[in-house]
């Protein structure tokens, strides 16, 4: 059976990126059916609306997205999608590998940690008011239910890839209440896995350490905030987000994404970096069962970054977003 997938652009160079990776994909022998949707400024426009029904209902029906990156306003306009998208789907882990790969200049190598953050509460519930003029309060929600099963989906991720140990990452000095019972859920969920070890850190120590010695981690375990600030810092580490892949899962529905910026002002010029959606897809198909093709991509990505002679203005080159394409479909 032909598995569908949801496809969505995005934004920006979103078209230009996924247009590569679904170029890459097909080559691979993947048989896929794309159902493409808008979701972004451009949904926005065309039916009123950043997230529209039909977006939802098909992933909802597909179990399975692609996504490119979506704008969102700073300080102003609508809601992002893509937290509107991981709170209507109940998408409650968001797993950011951070790899190390040969050829991209970056100031550390052989990094190989993973980030996994919570993706439904924290800050991120957006609950602020005005209390008076010039005071605005913001409140942070931990619960106990979304605490203990992003310890689970950590724990049950590091057994299943064979990782060593988990590192809870909290601020339980200061936020004694909130951040201390996500510790002590992480606590707790961490005796059913005696073959893992488990360790927490205090967030600030933990940038400190990641910077300092990225290769002493292996999964870190943070709630919302902690978790999107660490994940762009560990991307730094291996050379930006232009090279790192994403993915938001829930128990049935998993949407993988590109995790950098829609890049407005390259967008239509064809230099963009497709190497993070690719490797974002090479962990939908490994997400599907289509492991072996996902290894093959992977293969191929980083025989051409080795090689060097076919790079993106980003990585230091001059090649075009579609001749970095064509270089990997022919290593394949």
């Amino acid at each position: 059976m032909t598995q569908r997938v949801t496809l969505i652009p995005g934004d920006g160079i979103g078209p230009e990126v996924a247009g590569a990776a679904v170029s890459i994909i097909r080559a691979a022998g993947v048989n896929l059916e794309w159902e493409s949707r808008v979701a972004g400024s451009e949904a926005l426009t065309r039916f009123g609306d950043a997230l529209p029904a039909d977006l939802l209902e098909s992933i909802k029906r597909n179990k399975v997205a692609l996504k490119g990156p979506v704008m969102t306003p700073v300080g102003e306009g609508f809601v992002s999608s893509n937290v509107r998208l991981r709170r209507a789907l109940d998408l409650y882990a968001n797993l950011r590998p951070i790899k190390s790969l040969t050829g991209v200049p970056s100031r550390y190598q052989n990094v190989d940690l993973i980030v996994v953050r919570e993706n439904t509460e924290d800050l991120y519930s957006g609950l602020e008011h005005e209390v008076v003029p010039g005071v605005i309060e913001s409140l942070k929600i931990i619960t106990e239910y979304a605490s203990t099963r992003i310890a689970r989906f950590a724990f049950e991720y590091a057994r299943r890839e064979g990782r060593k140990r988990v590192t809870a990452i909290h601020k339980a000095n200061i936020m004694k209440l909130s951040d201390g019972l996500f510790l002590k859920c992480f606590r707790k969920v961490s005796q059913d896995y005696p073959d893992i070890q488990a360790d927490d850190l205090i967030v600030d120590n933990a940038c400190m350490q990641l910077v300092m010695d990225p290769n002493q981690f292996d999964v870190l375990l943070l709630e919302n905030l902690y978790g999107d600030i660490i994940s762009d810092l560990g991307a730094g580490l291996v050379g930006g987000l232009g090279v790192v892949p994403g993915a938001n899962i829930g128990d049935e529905i998993a949407v993988f994404e590109a995790v950098h910026g829609s890049a407005p002002n390259i967008a239509g010029r064809g230099i963009a970096n497709p190497t993070a959606l690719l490797q974002t897809g090479v962990l939908m198909l490994k997400h599907i069962g289509e492991r072996d093709a996902a290894l093959r991509i992977q293969s191929a990505l980083e025989k051409i970054l080795a090689e060097g002679s076919v790079r993106t203005r980003d990585l230091g080159g001059r090649s075009t977003t579609s001749e970095f394409t064509e270089a990997i479909i022919r290593s394949l």
